[in-house]
């Protein structure tokens, strides 16, 4: 019997920057994607993080925020409900890239952590076009990837706790851009380590 091939993923790392704890109430107010690398039955080949990226800034949802949530971001939320793009012509951008990039491939969000970005990226995509690229669980996490491959309890995993070797060479800048681009280099490392 031959064995089954299923289609390459294609990895695409992603961060937001938020004014709050879920969407709907909050706003998703930046999104920045990276492609991170292509896997297939062959094995997994590193992207240039910094070759195929995704940005936009987006306008507001609502009028409700959390002070704390704005300041990590330190963008200007006045500044967004003028100028950022309407949040259903940039989610159509950010599917389009996702099926340019993806070509061919499965694409599969990847993030550091990736349970608070991916609820955000899911709800705006599904109540801004109407569906996902990734489908419905085309997500995988970082951390969770980092534990099994330590063999760590997944509390216990934190940057700090992982070897030198496997953190990324940039910073972390909560730039939703900057910060993909760092994640698709940490996501790199962490599929080319064998684990313990």
């Amino acid at each position: 019997m031959a064995a089954y091939r299923s289609r390459p993923s294609l990895y695409i790392s992603v961060d937001i920057e938020v004014d709050g704890p879920i969407p709907g109430p909050y706003s998703m107010l930046s999104l920045g994607a990276a492609v991170a690398g292509r896997q297939d039955a062959d094995g997994y080949t590193p992207a240039d993080p910094e070759a195929d990226t995704f940005y936009r800034e987006l306008r507001p949802i609502s009028g409700e925020y959390v002070a704390e949530a704005l300041a990590v971001s330190g963008l200007d939320r006045e500044r967004l409900c003028a100028e950022g793009a309407e949040p259903a012509a940039a989610l159509r951008e950010f599917a389009q890239w996702v099926g340019e990039v993806s070509r061919g491939a499965q694409p599969v969000m990847c993030g550091y952590p990736a349970a608070y970005d991916w609820m955000f990226l899911y709800w705006y995509l599904m109540r801004f076009t109407g569906s996902s690229p990734f489908e419905h669980a085309g997500c995988l996490d970082m951390k969770t990837l980092y534990a099994a491959k330590a063999r760590q309890p997944l509390r216990a995993v934190a940057k700090r706790t992982m070897p030198r070797e496997l953190l990324p060479s940039r910073r972390h800048t909560h730039h939703a851009l900057d910060d993909a681009v760092e994640q698709a280099e940490l996501f790199g490392n962490l599929m080319a380590w064998p684990g313990v």
